[in-house]
């Protein structure tokens, strides 16, 4: 059975960081792609940062640019996104999408399309307010 556990969600002060895991149990994640989307109240969910699996490029919304970076530990099979500079409008429950078929070919394909058919956590939840 395929599991994504999200973590390291909690409250933070505007300028603040937070590492968020995605960790994986009964799939690996390495060569796959992978991404952090989030879900703010009121708002349309939104790939934040994405990773290829084939050759580990990365793509970030324009909203985190040079704020978020994702990157993997194949060792631990898990996914991190480091969020320095947070800001209140980046309150919302992250969630961890892992393509299951290996089919997405970019970084920015599996941040911008939803096939409906990848895995999916169940989210941690970041505030940002002072």
């Amino acid at each position: 059975q395929v599991q994504l556990v999200e973590s390291g969600g909690g409250l933070v002060q505007p300028g603040g960081s937070l590492r968020l895991s995605c960790t994986a149990s009964g799939l690996t994640l390495e060569s796959v792609a992978i991404g952090w989307f989030r879900r703010a109240p009121g708002k349309e969910g939104e790939g934040v940062a994405c990773i290829s699996g084939s050759d580990g490029r990365t793509y970030s919304a324009d909203s985190v640019k040079e704020r978020f970076t994702i990157s993997r530990d194949n060792a631990k099979n898990t996914v991190y996104l480091q969020m320095n500079s947070l800001k209140p409008e980046d309150t919302g429950v992250y969630y961890c999408r892992v393509d299951r078929f290996r089919h997405i070919t970019t970084a920015q394909e599996m941040c911008i399309i939803d096939n409906g058919m990848d895995y999916w956590g169940k989210g941690t939840l970041v505030t940002v307010s002072s």
